[in-house]
């Protein structure tokens, strides 16, 4: 029998939901995480997808965030390196940008705030002659080109999952906390859970802590399922993305200064594609459609059309995505000057009344610091919880090192039946765990129905086991972006076998 009495609940299955969890169960304090749809659907799945330090914001004087974030880029990086791996930027200058000196001068700041060994310093660059440049205008003749790092975003939140589960703790998705309450002379936490997919259909669990977690929802949280009045005020801000065919060939990436100050990425995306990010606006609408409107799409048209000699027009677009970043509240700032910092609100008392945590702001790159900080902040409930220890840990699949190019070829040549590109790929989504999905397979037959493209039920059944996918867009558009890439009639079929073959993820 599973008991139902927790340590911690958290409510919220994105970055920070996930990485919380993981970091309390590694402690010895027995955790569930909760999420009323699938992992990482949220916000942490909707990113410009970059493991950095934010060069921008040097400008508002942001220092130590700016250095924390550098440091963490190389921890981040080594915990999981199949999934985040170095990225070279190159900054096009023109004459009505920020001064030449200015931008090299905040570079050099950039490269010596955080602790960095894995990636290269900064540069100049003469445009005039470097490839970077070919791409681009022909007036534009010197930038700049630094390092940081990009990543599999969704695919983080899984891992984490996956770690957290691991060490004893639980994740149940598709689940919404619809009440808790504090109880007792204990003073516990007392949670109903609803089955979102199973209407009607409820369950009771108890946690002496409560995490809010839930992202651009966690007012909503506190107010529907907590009866909370006095909630920490956020703001919430839209950050919309754009996909088109590639438009350059090159590993590097480029970070554009658009006239209003802000900053856009061009990414390389997918291997075909560019993705172009991100947009910085008030999100007043409904949190249940968030989507990219038609003045983001010419904003970002735009600011790339300003740089490259290839125009781009909306219908261009192949794909776009859109999340609401959970900001703290600054009335005295525009949506893009907001910090991206993070900070809590802790309500509770020490043998009076069970805690309540909630997570305010806060970056993708920062997720590790962040859930460490907030596991530190409840410890006094937890005297006998251990010391903080993920700095140093491996994510599941982590342990290939830092050499995924060498991993690569090792398990292409480890199974030689396999295409190259679809071994290449495994390592790349999945690292060590590549081997679970291939096991003792020793010809394609024996990974199981084949759906074209390189796709096998081996792969989506270790999906189904062990990373909580319970739909085909759970893998096609989060896990992965296999949705790119695949036939209508090849979706159409992963989507058939989800129907018939998923099962529940939960592990509560």
């Amino acid at each position: 029998m599973v008991s139902n009495d927790f340590d911690l609940v958290v409510i919220g299955g994105g970055i920070n939901g996930v990485g919380i969890g993981r970091d309390a169960q590694g402690r010895g304090i027995r955790t569930l995480v909760v999420e009323k749809g699938d992992l990482g659907s949220g916000t942490s799945s909707a990113s410009t997808k970059l493991i950095h330090g934010g060069l921008r914001y040097l400008e508002t004087y942001e220092f130590k965030m700016v250095g924390e974030a550098l440091s963490e880029r190389e921890i981040i990086m080594r915990s999981a390196p199949h999934l985040v791996w170095p990225l070279r930027f190159v900054i096009p200058h023109t004459a009505e940008q920020r001064p030449y000196w200015l931008v090299r001068l905040g570079l050099l700041l950039y490269d010596v705030l955080g602790t960095r060994q894995l990636l290269p310093r900064s540069c100049g660059l003469n445009l005039q002659r470097h490839a970077a440049g070919w791409p681009l205008k022909d007036h534009i003749v010197r930038g700049f080109q630094y390092s940081d790092c990009w990543a599999q975003d969704a695919k983080l939140v899984a891992v984490n999952a996956m770690d957290l589960v691991q060490r004893g703790g639980a994740v149940r998705t598709r689940t919404k906390v619809e009440r808790a309450v504090r109880i007792g002379p204990e003073s516990h936490w007392s949670i109903r859970l609803i089955d979102t997919e199973d209407t009607g259909k409820s369950s009771y669990v108890t946690a002496k802590a409560l995490v809010n977690a839930a992202g651009p929802w966690a007012n909503v949280v506190d107010t529907q399922a907590l009866g909370r009045n006095n909630a920490p005020a956020l703001r919430l801000v839209r950050g919309s993305h754009i996909v088109v065919p590639r438009l350059y060939s090159g590993e590097h990436a480029y970070l554009l200064q658009n006239h209003d100050g802000r900053v856009i990425f061009v990414i390389p995306y997918e291997g075909e594609f560019s993705l172009i990010g991100t947009t910085d606006v008030e999100h007043d609408g409904s949190m249940d459609q968030i989507a990219i409107s038609a003045d983001e799409v010419s904003y970002l048209c735009s600011a790339v059309n300003r740089y490259f000699k290839q125009q781009l027009s909306a219908d261009d677009i192949v794909w776009t995505y859109a999340g609401v970043r959970p900001l703290v509240e600054d009335e005295n700032v525009g949506a893009s000057q907001v910090s991206r910092d993070y900070g809590f609100d802790l309500d509770g008392a020490i043998g009076k009344t069970a805690p309540l945590l909630t997570v305010l702001g806060g970056k993708l790159t920062a997720y590790r610091e962040l859930s460490e900080a907030g596991v530190n902040r409840l410890l006094p409930f937890f005297p006998n919880a251990g010391e903080a220890w993920t700095k140093r840990a491996v994510l599941p699949g982590g342990d290939i090192g830092l050499d995924v190019e060498k991993a690569k070829r090792e398990f292409a040549a480890k199974y030689n039946f396999l295409p190259s590109s679809l071994a290449h790929r495994l390592v790349h989504d999945y690292g060590s765990l590549a081997d679970d999905i291939v096991n003792k397979a020793s010809r394609l037959a024996d990974l199981g129905q084949y759906f074209g493209q390189d796709v096998f039920e081996a792969e989506l059944r270790h999906l189904c086991d062990h990373e909580f996918v319970r739909k085909a867009e759970d893998w096609l558009w989060r896990r992965s972006k296999m949705g790119l890439h695949l036939t209508a009639k090849t979706r159409a079929a992963v989507d058939a076998w989800f129907e018939t073959n998923a099962r529940r993820g939960n592990n509560a």
